[in-house]
């Protein structure tokens, strides 16, 4: 098993994680076999219970896993699929060796951060790293790991310790660390300026570790006076400094690493010359150079409550991407704070009262992502009738589904108080009910979570048409409400159709509107499976019909179905996306999307 670990220095927020799977997608496309891991030295246990605004969105896996929103971007880029335990936190670290303390596995020795922490992180990568996550048996070629934080952080030094430690147990020739790092122009002289990057280079190397590789974030190409500083002062071959300048679409940064050679300087440090080929990436140069190229917009209002951070949604904006360019459309994300569209927003703030509606309406699409609490329900039910009635494409996820039901019973049933207990526990129309199975004191791990199976209920509905006309479909959960199945019927007489249901007959996966263009919820978060060259159905469906399409895509759909049952193969890739050009507005954000990384910094 060959390493490389990626870590970062001067700043947060340099794109580590999309540098760690433009890596790993590059050694895949030289014909190896390529896992990741991500180290988050946060004591949080997961990223389950933590808010959207302090660490993004929590990425789903199939076995349950709330993990960090990076493990997305390996799914999407290396066309994997992970574990809960490829994302190791400090809390889990922490918490196994105090269980095996508990236990008495230590024999009566004092329990300290070295060896037994130290010790507890490098038999966690080991094992993790022999995980098949391909689909295929036995283990990878090469893992691929990415240190969080940046170096000099307090909470990462045990981490540090045990990757030096790691370094010697697996031993030279199977270890190789790409030092991420930030190459700052100051405006006033338009100089390079490598002295931040020489003091990481520095520290890292006094806690322990030598960078092989140095990857340097910069808004232009580095300079020879720039890269010759960096060799001398960094003790690194010149031929080893990469550089990952600003470029308009992220797909371009495996291609950038690809023409600097940097496969080959990963090859001689894990002595795999010879043994490895040349990487194709000509599909992926492909995409990368025809995205580029796409003028015409479609415009998508994304209503929901954490618009101030798009981290919040990066799944989901990613997934709208991947559609927008298989049809061919530049996507324009409008930004609507729920809130804004209520009438109490009409009474304390007129203008962005407006500015809200006015984005609204100007929408190809309408788009409720899940969430959590009652802040800016009403909105979302605002939303949700307004896409129905004026037959606008829609399309609600988890939440979304719910407020979708919650609208429709109020609308057309005419029940005012329908509500669900999240919002009301004391509701007499509970239209939304608590999971039976749930939790109510416990919050972390207790939701309904990971892939479970949907069966369709007729294969004339969009959904199912989507889907290529299947029985059954696996998607990511991640909810503690669910509709009331008692109530069901009642909605189902008046013309909503739930056309996906799991196994028992008794969960509401899909609802549908069959008399609407496209009216469309989804329990499940099927964001989380979108890949570029494969976008999730339902997103894809919901970008077709905003643009004109559906009848184009579903007839896809469908050839797609056939070619598959018949053994016909797919080449899919995956490739992290994001947004540039993001103005602020009074009522949220219009986001035109390029590609971009995480955090403001844009490659």
């Amino acid at each position: 098993m060959k390493y490389v670990l990626v870590t970062g220095g001067v700043v947060s927020g340099l794109g580590k994680g999309v540098t760690a799977s433009s890596i790993g997608l590059l050694l895949k496309a030289c014909g190896l076999r390529v896992t990741a891991i991500k180290i988050d030295p946060y004591l949080n246990t997961d990223a389950g219970t933590m808010s959207p605004f302090e660490h993004g969105e929590v990425f789903v896996l199939d076995d349950g896993g709330e993990v960090d929103l990076d493990l997305g971007n390996y799914e999407r880029f290396m066309d994997v699929k992970l574990t809960r335990d490829n994302n190791i936190t400090t809390g889990k670290i922490y918490q196994s060796v105090i269980n095996r303390e508990r236990r008495g596995d230590y024999l009566g020795k004092t329990v300290q951060v070295v060896p037994h922490i130290t010790d507890a992180i490098q038999d966690w990568i080991e094992r993790v790293a022999h995980i098949p996550v391909d689909g295929k048996t036995g283990p990878a070629d090469v893992c691929v790991i990415e240190l969080g934080g940046t170096i000099g952080d307090i909470e990462s030094m045990p981490f540090i310790q045990a990757l030096g430690q790691f370094s010697y147990r697996v031993g030279a020739g199977n270890f190789c660390l790409v030092h991420v790092s930030l190459v700052p122009v100051l405006n006033v002289v338009g100089e390079q300026k490598t002295k931040p990057t020489q003091h990481s280079v520095r520290a890292l190397r006094g806690q322990g570790l030598t960078p092989h590789i140095l990857a340097c974030r910069s808004t232009m190409v580095l300079d020879e006076n720039a890269r010759g500083k960096l060799s001398q002062f960094c003790l690194i071959p010149a031929e080893n400094i990469i550089t990952l300048y600003d470029v308009p679409n992220i797909w371009h940064i495996p291609l950038l690493l690809r023409d600097q050679k940097a496969h080959e300087a990963m090859f001689k440090v894990l002595n795999l010359q010879g043994v490895a080929k040349e990487p194709n990436l000509e599909e992926w140069t492909c995409r990368a150079e025809s995205s580029d190229l796409l003028h015409e917009p479609v415009r998508i209002a994304l209503v929901g409550k954490y618009t101030c951070l798009s981290d919040s949604y990066l799944s989901v904006l990613k997934a709208l991407l991947h559609a927008s360019v298989d049809c061919k459309k530049k996507l324009v994300v409008d930004w609507i704070p729920a809130t804004n569209l209520e009438s109490t927003t009409a009474k304390e703030n007129p203008d962005a009262y407006k500015a809200a509606w006015k984005l609204l309406k100007g929408a190809d699409g309408v788009l409720v992502p899940g969430g959590f609490g009652d802040r800016g329900v009403q909105g979302k039910i605002i939303a949700a009738r307004y896409a129905r009635e004026n037959r606008i494409p829609f399309l609600g996820i988890c939440l979304g589904m719910q407020i979708a039901v919650i609208e429709f019973a109020r609308s057309v049933l005419g029940v005012q108080d329908a509500n669900s207990t999240e919002f009301d526990p004391h509701t007499k129309s509970p239209y939304i009910i608590f999971m039976p199975e749930g939790s109510k004191t416990q919050m972390g791990g207790t939701m309904r979570l990971g892939s479970r199976r949907t069966y369709f209920q007729t294969k004339e509905c969009k959904s199912s048409k989507l889907y290529g006309c299947k029985s059954f479909i696996d998607e990511r959960h991640r909810h503690r409400y669910e509709v009331n199945p008692e109530l069901v019927s009642r909605l189902e007489n008046a013309g909503l159709s739930f056309t996906g249901k799991d196994e028992t007959g008794q969960r509401m996966e899909i609802v549908e509107l069959p008399n609407h263009p496209y009216f469309i919820g989804a329990q499940f978060h099927p964001e989380f499976k979108s890949r570029p060259g494969k976008p999730s159905p339902l997103f894809l469906g919901f970008i077709g019909a905003a643009c004109g399409q559906l009848d184009a895509v579903l007839q896809r759909s469908s050839i797609v179905d056939n070619s598959l049952s018949k053994g016909v193969g797919s080449d899919i890739s995956a490739v992290n996306k994001t947004y540039k050009n993001i103005t602020a507005t009074k009522t949220g954000y219009r986001t035109e999307f390029i590609y971009g990384s995480r955090n403001g910094l844009h490659f």
